[in-house]
């Protein structure tokens, strides 16, 4: 499966979610069950590359997604230099709360190039939507890994997962 050259919004008409697969159960199920349901509810935005060629509904196949949607985390949670700066209560970030590559596009790079796509969109939303950071609760040590690759850092414990964090200031560096 070739990808199109950009991500676009998650579309029942526009996209077969029902092809994809990454090897994550987890992220299967909320890419075919949950995406739309939960961007009709204001929960989340799932943003996809489609690939190149429609299948044979006439629909794409998914190259890679991912799932961004607004958060809320104490402020004690940060490193103490960051959290002295901030007021007492809880702080706005920027979650990612789902990513996959299809399985048969993993290896390709194709994973760095999504998660920069989506620090990309999430700078671009945070000058009109206030945010310290980006955080991700990794499914896995995989995901874990992943993420410390490219700058995440351990933050705490969240609801049985290791919550990263990477500061909203390194993002915009990129940019």
């Amino acid at each position: 499966m070739k990808p199109v050259s950009e991500f676009v919004e998650l579309s029942k008409a526009d996209h077969n979610r029902s092809s994809f697969r990454c090897g994550k159960p987890e992220l299967d199920d909320f890419l075919k069950n949950q995406a739309l349901r939960h961007r009709k509810l204001g929960v989340s935005l799932t943003q996809v590359l489609p690939a190149l060629m429609p299948d044979s509904h006439d629909k794409s196949g998914i190259n890679a997604f991912y799932t961004i949607s607004p958060s809320l985390i104490l402020r004690e949670t940060l490193p103490a230099k960051m959290a002295r700066k901030l007021p007492q209560y809880p702080v706005p970030v920027s979650l990612i709360a789902q990513l996959g590559v299809h399985i048969d596009m993993q290896g390709s790079g194709l994973g760095g190039v999504t998660l920069v796509e989506c620090l990309k969109y999430l700078y671009g939303i945070s000058k009109s939507y206030a945010a310290v950071g980006v955080v991700v609760d990794c499914l896995d040590a995989d995901a874990r890994n992943f993420y410390q690759h490219y700058g995440f850092k351990f933050l705490c414990k969240h609801q049985g997962k290791d919550r990263l964090y990477l500061p909203m200031g390194t993002v915009a560096q990129l940019y």
